[in-house]
């Protein structure tokens, strides 16, 4: 079986005909920091499609604009030019709405409040309304029953993100954006983690968009890898990884995962 066969790519990804499919639609993004002389390009005529309850990684080279892109989506960052439609609304109506949930590569939580009162500061913030999922359940479901009242000080770094991501899915996101949330975590934890996301993600039906630096871990996690060149930013290719759904870590230890693994490398030695 050829990498060809196993990872199936577009460099420009095409409009998606049924629109309804679509969790988040990006065309012909520019995103320029500075003015004149000092205008650093960061995106360029970015165009992609990302089905809606897909797990969807971002791989590129430091400075590709990974981490610009997730921004835009989640309307931090504004646009030159181009178009961003989430659920099939703007960037700024879906963040009112609160269609989505940004996990950083830092837990950010509060040392003072005990996890379930981190899990629970954005009903207290934004108001929940009926549709809130409950802190406890969300603590059981990211693993951390029973360390309901522990402070972030008493909790491990791997801990500490489960807590985050409990807190991102506290208003029942459709959309949860991801950048680089393992990053800083030892090998082990973060093995442990993207098997955990995984299960997270089958249960909840949560669209995933995952920043990573790491090749294994975006063809462990990816449904579809999307890897953008550098200078600018922009699309090279959107590849889809031909895995089971059902995935464990001994799955990258197979000739089929290896294949992929060295696509998505050779691709980033192009970028």
């Amino acid at each position: 079986m050829n990498a060809s066969a196993l990872a199936r790519s577009a460099a420009m990804p095409a409009a998606s005909e049924d629109k309804a499919n679509v969790a988040v639609s990006v065309r012909d993004v520019d995103v320029v920091f500075g003015e004149r002389d000092s205008a650093v390009t960061a995106l360029s005529g970015v165009s992609v499609d990302i089905p809606a309850g897909s797990l969807v990684t971002m791989l590129g080279p430091s400075g590709c604009g990974k981490s610009t892109l997730l921004r835009a989506i989640a309307d931090l960052v504004p646009l030159r030019s181009g178009e961003i439609t989430v659920l099939g609304r703007s960037p700024e109506q879906a963040r009112r709405e609160r269609n989505f949930s940004f996990v950083f590569q830092d837990a950010t939580l509060l040392p003072w409040r005990n996890a379930i009162d981190n899990v629970r500061l954005p009903l207290e913030v934004g108001g929940g309304g009926s549709a809130h999922a409950e802190p406890a359940e969300l603590l059981e479901l990211v693993g951390l029953k029973g360390r309901e009242k522990a402070l972030p000080s008493e909790l491990s770094g791997g801990m500490r993100q489960r807590v985050a991501i409990a807190r991102a899915l506290v208003s029942r996101p459709k959309i949860l954006l991801m950048d680089e949330p393992f990053g800083a975590l030892d090998e082990i934890t973060r093995d442990k983690l993207n098997e955990e996301l995984l299960r997270i993600w089958r249960e909840t039906g949560t669209t995933i968009m995952f920043v990573t630096h790491s090749i294994p871990e975006a063809a462990f996690l990816g449904q579809h890898v999307l890897v953008l060149a550098s200078h600018p930013g922009r699309v090279k290719e959107f590849v889809t990884v031909d895995l089971p759904a059902q995935r464990h870590l001994a799955m990258r230890d197979t000739l089929e995962f290896v294949q992929i693994t060295a696509h998505l490398r050779r691709l980033l030695e192009e970028c």
